[in-house]
């Protein structure tokens, strides 16, 4: 049982720590090493200052959208932690960790939508870059689809849990 309170809490810091980068980091689009694109800006590397510069991004609904799924995202699955680590210190013996489980399902289900929206309107939001045919998408974007299946799984293990003493 220890083992198993092990894998799970790891597992659920693990996807946290995922789902962080991939909100905050800027990769998700990348054309080369030299610039690239993210949820808030635009960043091109100065080759004669060796520093990036960055301006915001265009808002679009779609970005918007985006950027909102994200965090919230971010949020249920830190709402999700929290609850845990209390009802594991309060529950009776025998309890089931529902609440934690639908929020880490709810993490997932955000995340599979912005990821979902970038996919398939990624011209829409980053229709003032550069040209897209030369770019690709970048890791935060990859980690972004990474933690989908991490949190539905972390999720109906959340939801199957019994506390046992």
């Amino acid at each position: 049982m220890a083992y198993l309170l092990i894998f799970v809490i790891l597992l659920h810091l693990l996807t946290l720590a995922m789902l962080f980068i991939a909100t905050m980091e800027k990769s998700w689009w990348e054309w080369g090493g030299l610039e690239n694109s993210d949820l808030w800006y635009n960043c091109r590397f100065d080759n004669a200052t060796g520093i990036w510069l960055c301006a915001s991004s265009k808002e679009t609904e779609w970005l918007q959208a985006v950027q909102v799924l994200m965090v919230l995202s971010v949020v249920f699955s830190s709402v999700s932690f929290l609850v845990f680590l209390g009802q594991l210190f309060t529950m009776s013996k025998g309890g089931l960790f529902y609440f934690t489980g639908l929020c880490q399902v709810f993490a997932g289900l955000t995340v599979f939508s912005a990821s979902l929206i970038y996919t398939l309107h990624h011209k829409e939001i980053l229709q003032d870059s550069r040209e897209l045919l030369s770019g690709r998408f970048g890791y935060c974007f990859i980690l972004a689809w990474v933690c989908v299946p991490l949190l539905l799984c972390s999720g109906v293990i959340y939801i199957h849990l019994r506390k046992k003493e």
